[in-house]
């Protein structure tokens, strides 16, 4: 099952580390989890914090131990179709993660939103439209589907919803163009 996930972090730096994971199942079910940095972990901009609003003390007061996050994660989305808007930046806080907690990193694999939404586009509209027409008619749902969108939350539950609301709002649009392609192809169809 496709999941949306999302992570907030100490900074932007080589040294940043995960401080939040959120996830959402196309399904709709939903987790997130403030994570307390491993001892190791010392990292922190303030300017990180004052976009996502979490504090270092409300990690070390708040925050679920990482293993323990870490090991929920595998416990709950191995062997499902992870996706993050962007997958470079979270893909390396969830290597530290599973790192920090004696986990190998490709026990979980995360790829790109973007790709997710262009497959599920192309997938619908394979069906109703010929590949000479199929790149524009996807191209131009996905830019309109691009534009928009709202910006981000800067927490990893509303980010990963919002990018699962992206997803809804992409099929729904692909099915409304396809509806009447697929009428037409119907009655024109010998019968």
């Amino acid at each position: 099952m496709l999941v949306f996930l999302d992570f907030e972090a100490s900074s932007l730096s080589e040294r940043s580390y995960p401080i939040e994971v959120g996830w959402v199942f196309e399904d709709g079910r939903e987790e997130d989890h403030l994570i307390r940095p491993a001892p190791e972990w010392t990292d922190w901009d303030p300017s990180a914090e004052a976009i996502h609003g979490i504090s270092r003390n409300e990690l070390l007061e708040r925050g679920r131990d990482h293993t323990a996050v870490a090991q929920r994660m595998v416990e709950v989305l191995a062997g499902h179709d992870l996706c993050a808007s962007a997958p470079s930046w979270d893909g390396k806080w969830l290597s530290a993660l599973l790192r920090a907690s004696g986990i190998p990193r490709r026990t979980l694999r995360l790829r790109g939103s973007d790709e997710v939404l262009e497959e599920a586009t192309r997938s619908i509209l394979a069906e109703v439209l010929p590949d000479d027409e199929l790149d524009r008619a996807a191209t131009d749902l996905l830019t309109r589907n691009e534009i928009a969108q709202p910006h981000p939350a800067h927490r990893a539950l509303a980010d990963a919803q919002q990018e699962r609301q992206r997803w809804i709002a992409l099929r729904k649009a692909a099915e409304e163009l396809a509806r009447p392609l697929r009428r037409a192809n119907t009655s024109a169809a010998p019968g």
